[in-house]
């Protein structure tokens, strides 16, 4: 075990004799667990961070946001309100678009480095 490790166990065995964990919440119920089984375990301590301060990642925020605004489009009824929320529209499902080409499987190192070791093996 290193210092730090040491030294985090010292500080939560002070904690308990002092009683600090007596009055937590959810004392005594079993644990909810989130399933971040489809987060790359690299990113799962990032997206639970941004996920407890209430940032969503830049997908889900365009997605939303494409939401809100088709929602919108059906229900105005100015022809101007009604043309900039389009337009706005637009600009989003290609940001989004974009971004999701960006995040392509096919862009990854590990698809690259994959693809070529598959390519050296079958000689091509």
């Amino acid at each position: 075990m290193g210092l730090i490790e040491m030294m985090a166990e010292e500080k939560i065995k002070e904690g308990l004799s002092a009683g600090a964990f007596d009055h937590l919440p959810g004392k005594g119920k079993p644990l909810v667990l989130e399933d971040l089984s489809a987060v790359p375990p690299d990113l799962r301590a990032g997206y639970k961070m941004l996920k407890n301060a209430g940032i969503l990642p830049e997908e889900v925020q365009l997605r939303k946001e494409i939401v809100t605004l088709t929602d919108l489009l059906k229900c105005c009824e100015d022809d101007q309100e009604s043309e900039r929320l389009s337009k706005e529209l637009r600009f989003k499902r290609l940001q989004f678009n974009q971004l999701m080409e960006k995040r392509s499987v096919r862009h990854s190192s590990t698809f690259k480095n994959y693809r070529s070791r598959l390519l050296h093996r079958l000689h091509l």
